[in-house]
């Protein structure tokens, strides 16, 4: 019979650990954690119906976009958004223009 030997895997590094050394993935987790921060935010200006058709996107330096479901949820969000730009101000974010965007398939 003929086995075939496999390479050694090196020792596994807790995901938590790599995050914590890698300065990429450690922007990208303070981007997500404001982006999260940003949405907890608003939600007090949108109706409770809405919460299942959006998402928090991405945060970047122009500022936040908000994913909606389709254009529906998307035309409702840009009546509320004077409103949740202004929230985000009064929480201290400076850079409020967010940004609505639908989901595509």
């Amino acid at each position: 019979m003929n086995r075939k030997v496999l390479p050694s895997v090196p020792d596994s590094v807790p995901i938590a650990k790599v995050m914590l050394q890698s300065s990429p993935l450690q922007s990208l987790r303070q981007r997500l954690a404001d982006s999260n921060a940003r949405f907890a935010a608003v939600r007090a200006c949108m109706p409770a119906m809405l919460f299942a058709h959006v998402k928090a996107g991405p945060v970047d330096d122009e500022g936040w976009s908000m994913l909606a479901a389709n254009a529906s949820v998307a035309a409702k969000l840009r009546q509320l958004q004077p409103r949740m730009e202004a929230a985000l101000r009064a929480q201290g974010w400076q850079q409020s223009t967010i940004r609505i965007k639908v989901l595509t398939d």
